[in-house]
């Protein structure tokens, strides 16, 4: 991925020199007829274009923001009943990511919705456990976080 973004940036300078001309949109330009360039020799590489792994970061983005606001207004609403009735719960989160930075954004970003908070991950890194403050069903809020958070980084991370 890394040698896609070098090489389509090396295509734009290029052809910003070609045309004796540094500007923004002579680059933009250059950019451009480099994605296309690396688009056409795309079977020349091992990995998959950047482009579809960058769409994955940004789908990543828009469904922490949709959860983020989502669970900001169910805990809303907890806290405005007039009666607390809630479930705590504590379970435990097995995960198929294997890659420490894997965890670590699956934890940050259960930790920052509100509601859930990872209290550990295990000493072999295969089970997170969380603590959400209103869980009707156990199994139902792992197959939201699996379904959810846990599928787009693996998306982005092996995409």
């Amino acid at each position: 991925m890394a040698f896609q973004i070098l090489l389509n940036f090396f295509i734009a300078v290029v052809w910003m020199f070609m045309n004796s001309s540094l500007t923004a949109s002579t680059f933009i330009v250059g950019y451009l007829i480099g994605l296309i360039m690396i688009i056409i020799t795309r079977r020349f590489f091992k990995n998959r274009l950047y482009l579809w792994r960058l769409w994955a970061m940004i789908k990543l983005i828009l469904l922490f923001a949709k959860e983020l606001t989502m669970s900001n207004i169910s805990v809303l609403l907890l806290v405005i009943k007039p009666k607390l009735n809630i479930q705590p719960s504590i379970f435990a989160l097995p995960t198929d990511l294997k890659e420490d930075w894997e965890i670590t954004l699956l934890s940050s970003l259960i930790t920052l919705t509100p509601g859930t908070i990872v209290l550990h991950v295990s000493s072999d890194q295969r089970t997170l456990y969380i603590h959400a403050i209103d869980v009707d069903d156990v199994d139902e809020a792992i197959d939201s976080i699996k379904n959810s958070f846990e599928k787009a980084i693996l998306e982005v991370s092996r995409g």
